[in-house]
């Protein structure tokens, strides 16, 4: 009986992550033909289908153009970046056992930012860090800055063996304000140029991508959120709490480094490649969690591929609401993100009364 509810259970879990796979495909390769330039839908496909050789149709150099070389590499960026956020902020919720974490609120992303400023500012001082790590230099950077500011944030809130998740949300808010007034003391010394780029890239922007950028996010966000799906059954007896995951057999401390590690790891590539963008981490791991129940080997895997829909979705929008322009999508992130979260603060309150 309780082979076959599990059986069942297992079952519903990858009907739902399919269909969430197959969204995320269909809304990838709608987005691929919509923009400043039309594509027919017809021909995005038939191009997409060519590369890998299993037919050949009638479209213009431009439309192959177009799409390979400027949106379909912007399109897997802004899905391996969503994913990663929703995947992160999944997991740092599970983890604290906490609705209100992700790595905005608690220092991960301004530390990347921080970094990934200081870098670009101030790299090419430093041609010896170029020179050994190569196109890898700006996602490494920031990522240091998100681990740095993760662990000063998890051992400010931390005291006998466990986490207090006020002092959590309120050391990541002064970790964030100071990172902000770094960031601000280096772009002082920035020359126009690099100040008008901050200006777009600190709203969120994925204009930028290119092959490179996709083949580094594909090692170091999508291989680490990998790992981070591999923790389920450690989230899972998490949630019973910290004393009795530890008589389960699970190694806390290990599990808390593990998934700090690789969340600070994927969030600051994600920053470094297309600036801040929030909420992101806050929504998605909610909706999953709302709609399917809370075992992380769902909520995991459906935050990344929900995530990867939502900021698809996002940078569909900011590039065919005021075209030929192009708005920031951390505005349209914002814009979703804002009242669901204030909603999540008074749903927190009532609980609590």
């Amino acid at each position: 009986m309780i082979q076959n509810l599990v059986y069942s259970k297992m079952q519903h879990q990858n009907l739902v992550l399919s269909i969430l796979g197959l969204g995320m495909v269909m809304l990838a390769v709608f987005s691929l033909s919509i923009g400043a330039f039309s594509i027919p839908f017809s021909n995005a496909i038939s191009i997409l289908l060519q590369q890998l050789g299993i037919v050949s149709g009638s479209y213009t150099v431009q439309e192959t153009n177009v799409l390979l070389q400027i949106r379909f590499p912007r399109v897997l960026l802004a899905m391996l970046v969503g994913g990663g956020l929703g995947i992160s902020g999944a997991a740092l919720q599970g983890l604290f056992r906490n609705p209100l974490v992700e790595p905005g609120l608690i220092g991960v992303s301004s530390g990347g930012a921080l970094f990934a400023v200081v870098f670009i500012v101030f790299g090419a001082s430093f041609p010896w860090i170029t020179g050994l790590f190569g196109s890898f230099s700006l996602p490494l950077f920031a990522f240091v800055g998100g681990l740095i500011n993760v662990l000063l944030v998890y051992k400010m809130a931390n005291y006998g063996g466990k986490t207090d998740i006020s002092l959590l949300i309120l050391a990541g808010v002064a970790l964030t304000a100071l990172s902000s007034a770094l960031i601000g003391l280096a772009i002082f010394y920035a020359d126009e140029a690099a100040i008008r780029n901050f200006t777009f890239w600190s709203l969120g922007d994925v204009g930028g991508a290119n092959w490179n950028k996709v083949k580094i996010a594909f090692l170091l966000i999508l291989a680490p959120s990998c790992w981070i799906m591999l923790q389920y059954r450690n989230l899972n007896a998490l949630a019973l709490g910290e004393n009795e995951a530890f008589h389960m057999g699970v190694n806390v401390q290990k599990v808390k480094y593990i998934v700090l590690f690789m969340s600070a790891l994927v969030v600051g590539v994600g920053v470094s490649m297309t600036g801040t963008i929030g909420f992101v981490g806050l929504i998605v791991p909610h909706l999953i969690r709302l709609s399917f129940g809370a075992d992380h080997r769902l909520v995991l895997s459906g935050a990344f591929l929900l995530g990867a829909c939502l900021l698809t979705g996002a940078d569909l929008l900011a590039r065919t609401l005021v075209m030929p322009a192009e708005m920031p999508i951390g505005i349209i992130t914002a814009i979703i993100g804002s009242p669901f979260f204030i909603w999540l603060i008074i749903n927190v309150k009532k609980i609590r009364t």
